[in-house]
């Protein structure tokens, strides 16, 4: 895994062929237990390395496009799993708790309630106030940029647009890693600023 921003983050990608992107994993290191959020697979040097930090206490899914390889890694390291209250009735694998806005998956890690996106109650997590973590409305395609789902992906455009200016009002927002493509690491709220005036 790759050292973030914070030296308590890391993260791992895959690339994605038909989309030309990453696809990527997020690792919360923390005492109380290591978070995962939207795990892609791990090679044996990231099973190798988070295992030696501590290995997993929760997988965090944003929404059910983004299980990956959630099952595999919850299976070897009996990690429980969280994930959006708002598909709770429709989830694809088994979850140990669901999460809904303005709650804490542990202290310091907030969810927020994206609506509007491909899946209901699609989450977004914010990390001690100044790391923003996405799963699929927002992404990056290209490097500096950050966009959000194409329109055909959209169930309610309006929604989705209002969720993003949620977003870009929280104050203190420096890096936003997102789950697809490009990660923010300096002055993410510029960067969601300039995502709402581009909608």
């Amino acid at each position: 895994m790759k050292s973030l921003h914070r030296p308590d983050l890391y993260g791992w990608s895959h690339f994605n062929p038909a989309r030309n992107i990453d696809f990527n994993g997020i690792a919360w290191i923390r005492p109380q237990g290591n978070i995962l959020i939207d795990p892609v697979a791990l090679s044996n040097h990231d099973w190798n390395h988070i295992t030696s930090l501590g290995g997993v206490a929760w997988i965090v899914v944003t929404n059910s496009d983004h299980i990956r390889s959630t099952p595999e890694i919850a299976n070897q390291t009996y990690a429980k799993i969280a994930a959006p209250a708002g598909e709770k009735d429709n989830f694809p694998i088994a979850c140990d708790r669901w999460l809904v806005d303005g709650e804490e998956v542990v202290p310091g890690l907030k969810v927020i309630e994206l609506q509007g996106s491909k899946t209901p109650g699609e989450l977004a997590l914010l990390l001690e106030e100044t790391t923003l973590i996405t799963g699929d409305l927002v992404r990056a395609h290209k490097a500096g940029n950050l966009t959000i789902l194409p329109q055909e992906k959209l169930v309610n455009r309006q929604e989705a647009v209002a969720s993003v200016q949620r977003l870009a009002a929280l104050t203190e927002v420096e890096a936003v890693l997102v789950g697809d493509g490009w990660s923010i690491f300096r002055d993410g709220r510029d960067r969601l600023k300039e995502l709402v005036a581009s909608l």
